[in-house]
């Protein structure tokens, strides 16, 4: 970092300034801006004038303060410590600098890993030939979390020094490499990872496992693969902010990055206070110990939106190439996009549709291809999965940052102002979503939940698409003017509804549905619909097929029945079966 000015600054607009460059600089170069040295981020170069978007707020700031280079692009540091923590869109840790400074930050150069001393146990030896990802040891980071210390990136060689089993602070030489040419690297617990920089991987791999969510509509609806990426709009009030704290809770990822990107204030303040308090449900622990945060709300600086989204991503690669699986939650991406088209316009750029930059796509699809499940270099498998939720404006889909996220996804969860206002929660549309991934993970839920999963799941499928059509009917000419068979479809379609896609995340037996009884309740409604159809195809009358039928108790049933409980659904399938087959005439029975 350098210690004497390399410009001064001549213009200032918001978040953009410009300065008057006297010494080295490159593009994408960190600097720091004025005396109070804020931080920022050179985006572009004319001759010896800068410009440069400042992370923080610039209110105070005047021409002709000093400009300080860096010599090194906007990094993160990577180490033990990340989980359990908070931090702001440059990984300042919230809780530190607030007890520095209070709650407003400022100028603020808090160390984002803390000090203190980690026990590391070496798991290679003296003489070992190494290449970057290699396993060097292992510090046990959270009682949840295992990090593994690995090989930099661009590092090769035999180890000639590591450190024995003991306590040592991050900055600890732990291991010496050196390479063929005799150079030697010295290494510690830490890295600094530039963020725009994507993290490099051996192999991508097919994104053939599915992200168990434990969200019925959307692990039999709309599947999303570990390695998968998927976009969440909703308009306001549909509920996006408690399904991804519901995904980020019950879903099978080892990691958990959260990022709060330009929210409420108050609403990212109500996920502060309440993810500490969240029990991991495999373990027992507190959420947080697989869990990092960050948090930058609206009334934050706009252009460090941009910064938390790059953070989040990179750690997200930390983790995976340590050979975990890391879900990132980024809530949300609407609000990232306005912070571009704001800067976009401080530097009165040409806008394109509504005022977007024109380079909006290409953000977008640089942000979810970083996703993805892959062998690492050090041969682990690892994945990133992306859900990224967005609040179009009025809850209109068809506006630019939705139908530019919709074109680099393959899951697709739309959220319903409709079905929210009913209080079906997750409002998830399953007529408008659709996975790209349901061929991709049908064969593990042919292996592991049931053979017949995606025949199961196309007559559900099936089922509602018909009531929908006759819904539409029934607005003209009234249930009763249709035929027994058509009304049964009505009636099975009111059954999946509640007693399959409705759930609710607050409930202790329904917050999660493992895959046994995801199957076993889906099973239930699919086969219910098809005895009914033959009795009532047989000459059976619907009043007399109701009359069997308890909608209530199988309504109850996702309540009712633990997940361990799941063949209580089977008998109670081969009972409400029987009675069904018994309308049916014997010379009509297959």
């Amino acid at each position: 970092m350098s210690a004497l000015p390399i410009g001064s600054l001549i213009w200032i607009s918001g978040p953009v300034v410009r300065a008057r460059v006297t010494g080295p600089l490159s593009v994408l170069e960190q600097v720091q801006v004025g005396d109070a040295r804020l931080a920022g981020e050179v985006i572009a170069l004319a001759h010896d004038t800068a410009t440069i978007q400042v992370y923080e707020d610039t209110n105070g700031l005047r021409p002709g303060e000093p400009l300080f280079g860096t010599g090194a692009p906007l990094s993160v540091s990577l180490g033990p410590g990340l989980l359990a923590n908070t931090y702001d869109g440059l990984q300042r840790p919230l809780e530190v600098v607030r007890d520095q400074q209070g709650i407003y930050l400022r100028g603020s150069q808090a160390d984002a890993l803390p000090s203190k001393n980690w026990k590391f146990t070496p798991r290679a030896q003296t003489g070992d030939l190494v290449q970057a990802g290699s396993l060097l040891g292992t510090v046990p980071e959270t009682p949840l979390i295992e990090h593994r210390v690995l090989v930099p990136f661009g590092v090769k060689g035999k180890i000639v020094d590591l450190a024995p089993e003991g306590e040592y602070p991050l900055d600890h030489l732990i291991a010496t490499i050196e390479d063929s040419a005799d150079a030697r690297y010295p290494i510690t617990m830490v890295e600094r990872w530039p963020i725009r920089s994507a993290r490099s991987a051996q192999k991508r791999l097919e994104p053939s496992k599915p992200l168990i969510t434990g969200q019925r509509v959307l692990d039999t609806f709309a599947p999303l693969a570990k390695g998968g990426t998927a976009a969440m709009p909703g308009p306001f009030g549909a509920g996006k902010t408690i399904l991804q704290h519901a995904l980020a809770k019950w879903c099978d990822a080892d990691v958990i990055i959260y990022v709060g990107c330009g929210e409420r204030g108050n609403e990212m303040a109500e996920v502060l206070d309440e993810f500490p308090r969240l029990i991991d449900p495999s373990s027992g622990r507190p959420l947080m110990e697989r869990t990092v945060l960050i948090a930058n709300t609206s009334n934050m600086p706009v252009a460090a939106r941009e910064a938390s989204i790059y953070l989040a991503t990179t750690i997200a690669e930390y983790y995976r190439d340590q050979g975990y699986d890391v879900a990132l939650m980024a809530d949300s991406t609407s609000r990232w996009a306005e912070a571009l088209r704001e800067i976009a316009g401080r530097l009165e750029e040409m806008p394109a549709e509504e005022g977007f930059p024109a380079y909006l796509p290409s953000r977008i699809a640089a942000f979810y291809e970083r996703a993805g499940r892959v062998q690492t270099l050090g041969g682990a498998e690892g994945s990133v999965t992306i859900v990224g939720a967005i609040s179009p404006q009025g809850g209109d889909f068809t506006e630019p940052v939705t139908q530019h996220t919709q074109r680099y996804t393959r899951a697709f969860w739309a959220l319903d102002r409709t079905l929210a206002n009913a209080r079906h929660y997750p409002a998830i549309n399953w007529q408008t979503s659709y996975s790209l991934y349901s061929d991709d993970v049908a064969p593990w839920w042919a292996k592991e939940a049931a053979p017949d999963w995606q025949a199961l799941r196309d007559a559900a499928a099936q089922i509602l698409e018909q009531a929908a059509r006759l819904e539409q009917l029934v607005r003209l000419v009234g249930a009763q003017a249709l035929p027994d068979r058509q009304r049964w479809i009505l009636d099975a379609a009111r059954l999946l509804k509640e007693g399959f896609l409705q759930q609710s995340a607050l409930h202790p037996v329904d917050a999660y549905c493992a895959p046994a009884k995801q199957v076993a309740l889906l099973r239930l409604f699919v086969e219910l619909y098809q005895a009914g159809q033959q009795a009532i195809e047989s000459g059976a009358t619907l009043a007399r097929v109701r009359q069997l039928l308890d909608v209530r108790r199988l309504v109850q049933l996702k309540e009712t029945v633990r997940n361990d409980q799941v063949d209580q659904i089977a008998r109670l399938l081969d009972e409400l079966k029987a009675s069904l087959n018994a309308l049916v005439p014997a010379e009509l029975k297959i």
